[in-house]
């Protein structure tokens, strides 16, 4: 590099946005992902030893791919080149290639490759690169943001290791915005800034595992934050909420507006008021609530306060809780909301919920007795000596498969737990049990 190259180079880093510039360097300075970067984790040692295989780096926005394909190409003594998929064509491919393959004839050196945004390649590109992956001629490592197992071709994953990134925690973000704030060689510390608890709080919930987003929004709070009297720059709440365009609501995860919301959302739902129950939702969302947490109180309340009145309530619940685990935000609040308003809309009945809570209380206080013995396993060695099982009716030989007989210990035969209500199905299921009973009664 000659000195008009490294003046280049340095004017480039130094006006880099502050997410570029606080790019790490050594894998000691990454900071989230222990999951596969711990030092007990296979990646770590790969990376540590230089002896990579071809990967694929797959998470959200803002989790670190592109940085951990940075800190690989400072660690590695492999050639180490780089192409975006969304603008690299055909020729910018021949030529890495050709550079590998000087590379590993001339001085035996391998090439990394790193194809960002490596789902944009057709189907056609991915085909190309497969051959020098399998010879040794590159090592592979894209990034990308969609499932690999949709958007990259079987042969190539074949041949890597897929590691899968998650956005950060709010402590990891925390602790990325006090380095962008202090450090004074690649950060923001000669600005001679300050930012307050409730600000760092706010910018690590707003920017929702993407570390990018927070960076962002200190660079431009800093940069246009008027400098105080004291001679600081002090990034308070109404700077952070300025900076990064969003509203402050005032919900604290741990404290009473965040169970006052909750307890709402519920109540709403119980109370059969969608437009309230999806108002708490939107509120929990836009705060930055845990997703996983909404869809576990919306489950709660499909068997707590619909129960059988509507079965299909739960099975609503359940479904969205898995898919918006699969999709995430921000598509995951359509999938909340369709859970939401299902539930709130369905017929109420907490029937199946005092049936347990007594049925709890009953066990609690009579004692144990044992099962009658007609119901007692018989599949076992000795079970018929013993004369378990015996007497036993089986439901299915009888008109409507049913018969009368005992199933509650001795003691509790007069006990009924389940009272099922006049609402939605449960009406019918009511009606089935009277049936039952009187046509026992006409025999």
């Amino acid at each position: 590099m000659d000195l008009f190259d490294y003046m280049r180079e340095t004017a480039k880093e130094t006006e880099a946005p502050l997410a570029s510039r606080l790019r790490p360097r050594t894998l000691d300075e990454v900071v989230g992902q222990q999951h596969i970067i711990g030092k007990d984790k296979l990646l770590y040692r790969a990376i540590q030893a230089d002896k990579l295989g071809s990967l694929i780096f797959y998470g959200p926005p803002g989790t670190g791919k592109t940085t951990l394909a940075k800190v690989i190409a400072n660690t590695t003594s492999a050639e180490f080149k780089q192409i975006n998929a969304t603008v690299a064509g055909k020729k910018d491919m021949e030529e890495v290639v050709k550079e590998a393959k000087d590379a590993l004839g001339m001085y035996g050196r391998k090439t990394i490759l790193f194809v960002d945004e490596i789902h944009r390649f057709n189907k056609g590109q991915q085909d190309y690169l497969l051959p020098f992956v399998e010879d040794g001629t590159l090592i592979l490592i894209g990034a990308t943001t969609e499932n690999p197992f949709f958007e990259v071709n079987g042969a190539l994953l074949s041949r890597s290791r897929i590691f899968e990134l998650k956005p950060l925690e709010k402590e990891d973000i925390k602790k990325l915005l006090k380095r962008a704030v202090t450090d004074e060689e690649r950060g923001m510390g000669a600005y001679r800034a300050e930012i307050g608890e409730d600000a760092l709080e706010f910018l690590a919930d707003t920017a929702n595992g993407d570390a990018r987003a927070a960076l962002n929004a200190i660079e431009l709070g800093i940069l246009t934050t008027e400098r105080s009297r004291d001679g600081l720059i002090h990034i308070d709440l109404a700077a952070a909420q300025e900076c990064i365009q969003k509203r402050v609501v005032r919900y604290d995860k741990s404290g009473d507006s965040h169970y006052d919301t909750i307890s709402a959302f519920i109540k709403s739902m119980r109370g059969s008021d969608p437009d309230a129950a999806v108002y708490y939702l939107a509120r929990m969302l836009y705060a930055g609530e845990d997703i996983k947490f909404i869809s576990r109180r919306i489950m709660i309340c499909a068997a707590e306060d619909v129960g059988n009145a509507d079965p299909q309530a739960l099975t609503v619940a359940v479904s969205a809780a898995q898919a918006v685990e699969r999709v995430g935000m921000p598509e995951a609040q359509i999938i909340l909301s369709q859970a939401v308003t299902y539930v709130a809309c369905a017929p109420k009945s907490n029937a199946a919920c005092l049936a347990v809570s007594e049925a709890m209380r009953a066990v609690e206080e009579t004692r144990t007795m044992p099962v009658p013995v007609h119901l007692q396993d018989k599949h076992y060695k000795g079970a018929e000596k013993l004369g378990h099982g015996k007497g036993y009716l089986y439901a299915h030989d009888y008109p409507n498969h049913y018969v009368k007989q005992q199933y509650l210990p001795d003691g509790l035969t007069d006990s009924h737990f389940y009272r099922p209500t006049e609402n939605g199905y449960e009406k019918q299921i009511k009606r089935h049990l009277e049936f039952l009973k009187e046509y026992i009664d006409e025999k």
